[in-house]
């Protein structure tokens, strides 16, 4: 062979050599990756091939399949109140992805969690179609309807927790979407996006979860904490806090218009009654920035909490001692979510203990179980005794203070009201908030947090005692009466 050929030769060998390489290497090392690619459309049509499996709530599944007509994708989801449970389901749609419950779990629901990989075998030898597996909440239908048919045409947002489990009970946001409308992929869902993510309402944002509001007077609960836990303070003596308070390094003036002669010197019990200003702005004063951010973060401020979607983190900054005295009143740079709100109520309500917040009980395959959820203890906001002693001064403002419309015939209910300022100038209407514990006979809790972001009601009638309790009542007997 001259040697042109043989260089020939060697080049066609050398790029023999190289293509087999290639072909080895996609097949092989490649293989999973490309084949679970999301831009794979065989991976696409095999998802949508078969029903999803279901999110539960009290045996009822919320969710459901339908097949479709004019796409390679035979089923698409379905959502029973779809606004209703928006807020705890998330969307599950072929064209805009997935979110909350539907996105966490999807493994689950369809059928492709490596823990479902024995059902999936059982289901290829006996020649059985593929079935999804299920998601079962902790929610509670009664609940979570009076806290959306309470929100009504309000924009606000409510979350109920079982202090003693950390179960989530109700996990309402408004104005809520139905999320049928956007689950497949034509071009009336298309439309249907669109029109969502331009509606200047928001109605796809979790509120419960994902916004963070000032908590107002409601988050006088964790001042009041931080003054029994510094062991300076006791809820039946005088503060000797004068009425209105100078704020630190500042000629401005804290007070309450019409109450100064009541608060001056109050009691802790009392000044929690009256929702007294100058005594929580001076306490958190006294207390200090450091102190007042380990008593927020015992309660679970500062960081994110997973339950299993992940929420907004609530903030009690660090602070200059004018701006921290305010935060102590839940104003200045303090922001919560409702959740967040409901896990402080929660933990006054379980002497002190702070579980973990979660809304899937069990995840459940076609033959059985998967995962269970057990209940967990994440820390300490408060000592027992002293918790107990917050429970009695939060149950005076429901019996003969500004939680009055909480009340329940024949059930112990604690409570805080909130109106927080907000706009520049505190120019925009207030955020009215309630958060309430009630226990029945049987002794087992239920928490609750409300906030009403706006309302049609003139601005001297918006009250967290006005607008967000009768809420936080409604829920709390809805889940009473299932008990």
């Amino acid at each position: 062979m001259n040697k042109p050929l043989r260089r020939i030769a060697i080049f066609c060998g050398v790029l023999i050599m190289a293509l087999l390489v290639r072909v080895n290497w996609v097949q092989f090392v490649q293989a999973d990756e490309l084949k679970n690619d999301s831009k794979n459309r065989r991976v696409a049509i095999e998802r949508y091939s078969h029903p999803r499996g279901n999110i539960i709530v009290e045996g009822r599944a919320v969710t459901g399949s339908t097949e479709t007509d004019g796409s390679d994708f035979q089923f698409k989801r379905t959502y029973k109140d779809g606004e209703l449970w928006a807020p705890v389901t998330g969307r599950s749609s072929q064209a805009f992805g997935g979110t909350q419950l539907e996105e966490i779990h999807d493994g689950i629901l369809t059928g492709n969690d490596d823990r479902l990989f024995f059902n999936r075998t059982i289901d290829m030898l006996t020649g059985k179609p593929k079935e999804g597996g299920n998601v079962v909440t902790t929610l509670n239908a009664k609940a979570q309807e009076a806290a959306f048919k309470g929100l009504g045409e309000k924009k606000g947002a409510v979350a109920a927790i079982d202090p003693q489990t950390g179960a989530v009970l109700a996990l309402a946001s408004t104005p809520s979407f139905d999320p049928s409308v956007i689950a497949g992929n034509s071009q009336k869902d298309a439309d249907n996006w669109v029109a969502l993510n331009k509606d200047e309402e928001t109605p796809m944002l979790n509120r419960a979860l994902r916004q963070t509001y000032a908590p107002g007077s409601t988050y006088k609960v964790v001042t009041a904490a931080a003054a029994l836990e510094s062991g300076k303070y006791d809820m039946d003596r005088s503060t000797g806090v004068e009425s209105p308070f100078r704020l630190p390094q500042s000629t401005h003036e804290l007070g309450n218009t019409g109450l100064d002669s009541q608060c001056d010197k109050a009691t802790l019990r009392e000044a929690l009654r009256l929702s007294c200003n100058a005594t929580f702005a001076s306490i958190s004063d006294d207390v200090g920035n450091e102190e007042m951010i380990k008593q927020a973060e015992r309660f679970g401020f500062n960081q994110e909490h997973f339950v299993p979607v992940r929420t907004a983190e609530s903030v009690y900054p660090e602070d200059n001692a004018p701006q921290n005295a305010q935060a102590g009143i839940g104003q200045a740079s303090n922001r919560a979510t409702p959740l967040q709100m409901a896990m402080v109520t929660a933990a006054i309500a379980n002497d002190g203990k702070v579980m973990k917040p979660y809304m899937v009980d069990r995840l459940e395959g076609p033959r059985s179980v998967v995962e269970q959820t057990k209940p967990e203890e994440v820390g300490e906001a408060l000592s027992a005794e002293n918790a107990k002693k917050l429970q009695e001064m939060m149950e005076t403002v429901v019996e003969d203070g500004t939680g009055s419309n909480a009340r329940i015939p024949g059930v112990t209910v604690g409570g805080k009201t909130g109106t927080a300022q907000r706009g520049e100038e505190n120019s925009a209407n207030p955020y009215a908030w309630f958060i309430s514990y009630a226990k029945n006979d049987s002794g087992s809790p239920v928490a609750v947090a409300v906030v009403v972001e706006d309302s049609d009601a003139a601005r001297g009638d918006i009250s967290g005692g006005g607008l967000a309790a009768p809420i936080a009542k409604d829920v709390m007997n809805a889940i009473l009466d299932s008990k």
